[in-house]
């Protein structure tokens, strides 16, 4: 009785497909007891890789194919797949599923494509027996047991030699019948859809007729219609003609007059070729203007930064000029004081009648005033006043020093600064004269714009 399981193995490989060497079964006994459960080990080669589906089966001695097994059990994975030393396993079949007849059994490694990679020597299921009791006899009958059993043991293998052939020459026959069914098969599955193209091919035939009837009638009546239509299109055909000659006329007329648009289309390409040369000529021009004026940009920038410069110190040399003035004024103002104070004071000690002498230095650079004996009392003052009224100015480009005494000496400044300074002819704009080239490129900016 064939164990049916939900995940049993489908295959069916036939003999010539299998490779026997690849797995070796252990300690496999003649027979077993019935009733109990038998434990099969066996070893894998290093030119063989186990795989997850690969199953052992119980097969009885003669079996065909894969799918005549009696019961199976699915292999477990070894820990290490990569060793390259003989991989020793086991697999224990429960009783229950075991045979219970006493026929010849044999183990078969199963790989999950269906190939048989093992099989065992065969087998029984069966009880001890009196036969299998060891019985002690004389060496003389151990002899000839012995000589007893080689003879077997080489009528056995003849058996077996025998049984191998007998089994290639089956699975030769098997394979041989199995391809003829499958060319038959082949051919009747051929023969079945040729049969169905025909049927099909009639009734497509068929169809075609009727419809081809049916057409025939309408292109009869269709024809007759066509007789009217062609009269009809013959009229219209010779007034299309008639038409088409004064569509070839005209053609002509255009034909001319575009091979003259072409001729002029020509001139005007030359013309638009030597339009583009003289527009890169003029683009290169600008470019070149460009970059110039970005130069002239840029250095008018730098003499913007130095006119600021220059008018920064200007300033500045202006507010020290109307300070200067401002107390130029004022020490006028003291000065015409002094006097009016001085002849106010002569007047009143009756000296006015007498001539004016400029008073001269003494050894100590004080001046002194004959008329007076005791001396000026307003002397003092005047002395003290002296050195503001001749405070000293420097040229703020030279250094050169200037009194501010007298109204000469401020023309004197004014005159010697003025000397020193370029004015912008343009914008009236003033440099020194150390700034020669600051001052040509100022003058320059201006011709570019």
């Amino acid at each position: 009785m064939e164990e049916f399981i939900e995940d049993s193995p489908t295959s069916a490989v036939m003999l010539d497909h299998c490779h026997f060497a690849q797995v070796i079964f252990n300690s496999v006994e003649k027979f077993y007891v019935p009733g109990g459960d038998i434990t099969c080990y066996y070893t894998l080669t290093q030119h063989f890789i186990p795989r997850r589906k690969d199953w052992i089966g119980i097969f009885r001695v003669g079996w065909k194919t894969t799918r005549e097994y009696y019961t199976f059990m699915w292999v477990t994975l070894p820990v290490d797949l990569n060793s390259e030393s003989p991989k020793q396993q086991e697999v224990k079949f429960k009783a229950y599923y075991l045979p219970k007849d006493d026929e010849y059994y044999q183990f078969c490694y199963v790989d999950q494509d269906g190939g048989v990679r093992g099989a065992s020597i065969p087998f029984q299921f069966r009880p001890e027996s009196e036969e299998d009791i060891l019985v002690v006899t004389t060496q003389e009958e151990v002899e000839e047991i012995d000589q007893r059993n080689k003879e077997l043991c080489k009528e056995n293998q003849e058996l077996k030699d025998s049984c191998v052939n007998l089994q290639k020459q089956n699975s030769d026959i098997q394979l041989e019948l199995q391809k003829m069914q499958e060319e038959l098969e082949t051919l009747k599955s051929i023969n079945k859809k040729l049969e169905q193209k025909v049927k099909e091919q009639k009734d497509s035939w068929e169809t075609e007729l009727l419809q081809l009837k049916e057409q025939n009638q309408k292109i009869s009546s269709e024809n007759e219609k066509m007789g009217i239509r062609v009269d009809q299109l013959q009229v219209q055909l010779s007034s299309q003609e008639k038409e088409m000659e004064k569509l070839i006329q005209r053609d002509k007329d255009k034909t001319e007059k575009l091979e003259h648009l072409k001729k002029e289309n020509d001139q005007l390409f030359f013309s638009l070729t030597d339009q583009r040369k003289h527009q890169k000529k003029l683009e290169q021009t600008v470019n070149e203007m460009k970059q110039k004026e970005s130069a002239a940009t840029r250095k008018q920038q730098e003499l913007m930064d130095q006119n600021f410069d220059l008018s920064k110190r200007l300033s500045e040399n202006e507010f020290i000029c109307k300070t200067l003035q401002t107390e130029n004024e004022k020490m006028e103002e003291v000065n015409e004081f002094l006097k009016r104070e001085n002849s106010r004071l002569l007047s009143y000690m009756g000296l006015d009648s007498m001539p004016y002498q400029v008073p001269a230095l003494a050894q100590g650079g004080v001046p002194r005033n004959p008329g007076l004996v005791y001396g000026n009392p307003y002397c003092g003052i005047q002395e003290s006043s002296s050195p503001s009224l001749a405070s000293i100015t420097k040229c703020p480009s030279c250094n050169m020093k200037f009194t501010d005494d007298l109204d000469t000496e401020d023309h004197a400044l004014a005159q010697h600064v003025q000397a020193l300074c370029l004015d912008c002819p343009v914008c009236d704009r003033s440099f020194p004269v150390d700034q020669k080239q600051i001052f040509e490129d100022h003058v320059f900016c201006h011709s570019l714009f």
